[in-house]
């Protein structure tokens, strides 16, 4: 497995291909995806690289990755330039418990408060300014550090929060703390009606031309993982809670209740809907953004 932070590595030898360079991001909202790689064996398949959100972005945007999940909002603004894999996401039909406002004040009284974006995840980020401007109806001053909640509200009279650190603050934190905690995932299922996805698995367009057999098997591979990870979602979460800070009951709860890991035509409309409200110069995408689909015969 390697990081994107280390040199690149050598090319292969002429004649010889190389594996396929897929990126992962090290939570747990991914787990799932990637937990069946080794136990049906196509990890030995994959030039696995792990990185940040942000890192795992600019990779699959730049070339440096052949297909990798990426924030919603960076795939649609590099629609063009990617194909998304059908079925396989990471998103939520409700809440979705790790990506969260949380305020010591109801959302009503942000207006012109000052909010902390505890992370750069883009998506996350552009989802709650878009909920708290057009579904409460309040401008505040964002502002992004570290995602520490207590320093945050020390700052701050709400935070934007996601991954782990959403999950630790919402279980822990702010109970302790008495804060408000809100769910991106369940605001915009409540003024949308449609699910929301996070992030979609995406393959260079230009690696789908050379290789589009690669391409196929990769998105199999991912699928397998995927139902895998979920058939044995107990044992999953058994294991995991043995290095995290959270216990098995609530994983399996996270993972089969909160997290929707399909994309299909409902995950479609909600990412259309999204791009509709959101799309615009100013946002590197227009609201009709074409959604590209990789179809069973590698082709887009």
């Amino acid at each position: 497995m390697t990081d994107l932070s280390a040199a690149p590595t050598a090319p292969p030898p002429a004649g010889r291909r190389r594996r396929p360079r897929v990126g992962h991001i090290q939570f747990l909202n991914c787990l799932p995806l990637f937990w069946g790689l080794a136990r049906t064996g196509s990890l030995l398949d994959l030039d696995l690289r792990t990185g940040t959100p942000d890192g795992l972005n600019d990779a699959l945007a730049t070339g440096e990755l052949d297909i990798g999940p990426i924030s919603l909002v960076e795939f649609l603004r590099h629609a063009d330039d990617l194909v998304a894999l059908p079925d396989i996401a990471v998103g939520s039909d409700g809440d979705v418990m790790s990506c969260l406002i949380v305020s010591q004040v109801p959302l009503e009284r942000l207006d012109g408060e000052r909010v902390a974006l505890g992370s750069t995840s883009r998506t996350s980020v552009r989802l709650a300014q878009l909920l708290l401007a057009e579904r409460v109806g309040v401008r505040p001053e964002y502002f992004v550090c570290p995602p520490d909640l207590r320093t945050m509200m020390g700052e701050a009279r709400a935070a934007v929060v996601i991954g782990d650190a959403a999950l630790r603050a919402a279980l822990h934190e702010a109970p302790r703390l008495g804060l408000h905690v809100y769910d991106l995932g369940g605001m915009w299922k409540a003024w949308t009606g449609l699910p929301f996805v996070f992030a979609v698995f995406a393959a260079r367009r230009e690696f789908l031309d050379r290789a589009p057999d690669l391409v196929r098997q990769v998105h199999a591979d991912l699928l397998a993982s995927r139902d895998l990870s979920l058939a044995e979602v107990t044992k999953v979460c058994e294991q995991a809670s043995r290095w995290e800070e959270f216990d098995a009951a609530t994983l399996e709860r996270y993972y089969t209740t909160a997290l929707d890991f399909r994309l299909g035509p409902e995950q479609l409309a909600g990412i259309r809907e999204f791009a509709r409200r959101v799309g615009g110069a100013a946002e590197g995408f227009p609201p009709d953004v074409r959604v590209r689909l990789l179809t069973p015969d590698g082709s887009v």
